[in-house]
């Protein structure tokens, strides 16, 4: 399998939730706000709208509740050009995940209603109904994986990518609250990530799965080592390091006045891979990456965020940096 030829045909699958974020005006918190902005959440979807804004095409597999958030939703999807023909309806008590969180730094607060998420109601059946060989890859964040029959459909979708040749693109975006135990969590993280060609993750997130934090670089270079095509290994403030090709590639960052921590890294996976579709090397497309999470936490919202081809164009024209520290 070629994965940066998979990547190049910039039509993806993106396996995963869609939600509901509410937040107020930057710099109120949420006990004080009086009134909330409504916009598109959940890391799968904010990775699909990034990828459409930035000229590819992207469309999402995952189940919604049947009611009028669901219903907002499936409208977002639609609004930012994301695919919904493999957006189906969960039943009973499943309700959306919802996000409140604040475009502030300092005394930031996210409160995430994750109960009865309808996301976790997708079924192998669903899976199945997919023709994949319509896509050119296949992108998945690991909350998709915390619970059934998610889980299990999830793992199906990576089979069935593999069989239509496409390369598989894991963000391991580890959300404690999402799992039932961090053993579990750890155990089916890294079986999702022997499965990939691509795993971006941060130094917290591989740390995870290696057993401790100062075991996470190694198990980041053990993977590109052994399984994966391509692994990044995000280091906040400190930039990255990319695993390919038997090389070890130092990145830096666009340093911004942030309002929020939330949305960078969907927003830098989106940037990363529609770099490499539209034929800029790895490391040029990790440092684009990390331009569009710039951009993100220094605006209000994750989807409404993030930016547009020129955005992305007149913000490393126009900025010092990229900086290592």
């Amino acid at each position: 399998m070629n994965v940066i030829k998979g990547i190049a045909g910039n039509n993806f699958i993106v396996v995963g939730r869609v939600g509901m974020d509410l937040f107020p005006a930057p710099g109120v918190g949420i006990q004080d706000a009086a009134s909330f902005t409504a916009d598109m959440g959940g890391s799968s979807a904010n990775i699909a709208a990034g990828i459409v804004k930035l000229g590819g095409k992207a469309a999402l597999l995952t189940r919604v509740s049947d009611d009028a958030v669901g219903r907002f939703c499936v409208n977002k999807l639609s609004h930012y050009g994301v695919g919904t023909g493999h957006v189906s309806v969960a039943g009973g008590e499943a309700r959306n995940s919802l996000a409140l969180y604040e475009s502030r730094v300092a005394g930031h607060q996210s409160v995430i209603y994750r109960n009865g998420a309808a996301d976790f109601e997708m079924t192998v059946g669903d899976v199945e109904a997919v023709d994949f060989s319509q896509y050119s890859a296949l992108v998945t964040a690991g909350t998709v994986f915390a619970a059934e029959p998610s889980r299990g459909a999830a793992f199906r979708a990576f089979e069935l990518a593999r069989a239509a040749g496409l390369p598989i693109i894991f963000d391991v975006d580890y959300r404690p609250y999402s799992w039932p135990s961090a053993q579990v969590a750890a155990d089916v993280l890294s079986r999702a990530g022997d499965l990939s060609d691509v795993i971006v993750g941060n130094d917290d997130e591989f740390g995870f799965m290696a057993g401790g934090k100062e075991l996470g670089q190694q198990k980041a270079r053990d993977l590109a080592a052994s399984s994966a095509a391509i692994v990044v290994y995000k280091m906040g403030e400190h930039g990255a390091v990319t695993f390919a090709d038997g090389a070890e590639t130092r990145t830096g960052i666009y340093p911004v006045t942030a309002i929020k921590p939330t949305g960078a890294g969907d927003s830098f996976m989106a940037g990363m891979l529609s770099s490499i579709a539209t034929g800029h090397d790895l490391e040029s497309a990790v440092l684009r990456g990390s331009a569009c999470a710039a951009i993100v936490v220094a605006k209000p919202g994750c989807a409404p965020a993030m930016p547009y081809t020129a955005d992305l164009e007149d913000f490393i024209a126009s900025h010092s940096g990229p900086t290592l520290s």
